[in-house]
């Protein structure tokens, strides 16, 4: 394999205004990770595709996401800060994510709230997240964790079973003018709900999806609705990331998602999965997330989805019961 290539300017991901700058970094970082990624030069290898044949987003190679499975996708030398996992079911293998420079996974994350909600200092954060903090090694808890911190409210925290203490806060909180965000699983969301009926104005309730056998699973639209009317708030927003990505998108309402602008979502034919869908139509879901800069910033995810004709983009499904953090309801 070749010798990494120096200094690249990871950073420079942050700066994309415009479809071309996109392209420009998509491009570069492909060719960055095909020298330096042996797992993912071998599957660039095997479908016969060089750098020099790759000059538009849909010819990149996108690694089946099981590959974070059974190999150490690395793009880089340089030893792991951290190893993010998922969940898995009992028995089944887990993903493992190395991530080598915690500064990106960061930045992305904290441009993306910024971005689509605004300063997280103006926020008291409140994490409903029990499936996720019985565990080690998740990405979505040390967001959580780092949001918490960064709002620098005296109350935002993690909440485990405490239901009757999250409700006791949030009816001290609705006397303030104090803006809410609260991020939860969606079972637990439920059992919150099931327990109080409440009417919160100022107040964000974003679901990282996930029954993962606590509950059964139902439609977005169904599980929307009832967390609406038992938070009393008009919609609810939804996170879409995966312990394989870096970078998350979000939606404010009816499961119509945005991503920030160094991730991009391509919908392959799921009959030919080197082929891809006009928008409107349903295939499955590729990323493109050019925060995985040190792992694979190319992964052809298990969801099924499809692209609005205003570049916004929803989740249907999921072709099984793979360990996808977010967005994972059985709608089809």
């Amino acid at each position: 394999m070749p010798e990494l290539v120096p200094n690249m300017k990871h950073n420079a991901i942050f700066d994309i205004q415009t479809e071309g700058d996109f392209l420009t970094q998509a491009l570069r970082i492909f060719r960055f990770q095909y020298d330096n990624n042996i797992v993912y030069h071998d599957f660039c290898t095997y479908l016969n595709v060089q750098p020099d044949d790759v000059q538009t987003l849909e010819q990149i190679p996108f690694l089946p996401i099981e590959f974070f499975k059974s190999k150490d996708v690395l793009s880089t030398t340089d030893t792991p800060e951290i190893t993010f996992t998922s969940s898995g079911t009992t028995g089944s293998e887990t993903s493992k994510h190395f991530v080598t420079n915690l500064s990106l996974y960061e930045q992305s994350y904290l441009k993306a709230f910024n971005h689509f909600y605004g300063d997280i200092e103006n926020y008291c954060v409140l994490a409903l997240l029990p499936s996720y903090l019985e565990r080690t090694g998740s990405s979505l808890i040390y967001m959580a964790d780092d949001l918490i911190k960064k709002s620098n409210h005296p109350e935002s925290g993690f909440f485990l079973n405490e239901y009757e203490q999250l409700h006791q806060l949030l009816l001290q909180l609705q006397k303030t003018d104090t803006k809410i965000l609260i991020i939860g699983v969606s079972f637990a969301l439920l059992e919150f709900t099931e327990q109080y009926q409440m009417s919160l104005h100022n107040t964000i309730v974003m679901e990282t999806g996930g029954m993962k056998g606590r509950r059964k699973e139902i439609v977005r639209q169904e599980l929307h609705e009832l967390l609406s009317t038992g938070f009393g708030v008009q919609n609810i927003h939804s996170e879409y990331g995966m312990t394989e990505l870096l970078s998350q998108a979000y939606s404010k309402g009816n499961g119509v998602f945005d991503c920030p602008a160094w991730m991009k979502i391509l919908v392959r034919d799921t009959e030919d999965p080197l082929s891809y869908l006009n928008n409107g139509k349903s295939g499955g879901i590729n990323v493109i997330d050019l925060a995985n800069i040190n792992s694979c910033s190319f992964i052809a995810t298990q969801d099924l989805g499809k692209i609005n004709q205003d570049g916004t983009f929803e989740i249907i499904g999921r072709f099984d019961n793979s360990d996808i953090r977010g967005c994972n309801l059985m709608v089809l």
